[in-house]
């Protein structure tokens, strides 16, 4: 049982994180494509915003994994 509920957090975790960076990608592309004297600040911020994305989905496999040892 514990194994399902690591799976459902993992699955959850990473569609959230998925989605996230691919929706944040695209508005720092159309903000870029807007505005190109700008993109190297709108790369800096979507970096940012991808680590931050990529975080949490690191924190679900930690929490997956102790799940799982139960």
């Amino acid at each position: 049982m514990n194994f399902i509920a690591a799976g459902i957090i993992m699955l959850g975790a990473v569609l959230g994180a998925g989605f996230g960076m691919c929706y944040a990608t695209s508005k720092a592309v159309d903000a870029a494509a807007r505005q190109p004297e700008a993109a190297s600040k709108i790369q800096t911020i979507l970096l940012l915003g991808c680590a931050l994305a990529e975080s949490t989905a690191i924190y679900a496999f930690v929490v997956a994994l102790l799940l799982a040892m139960k």
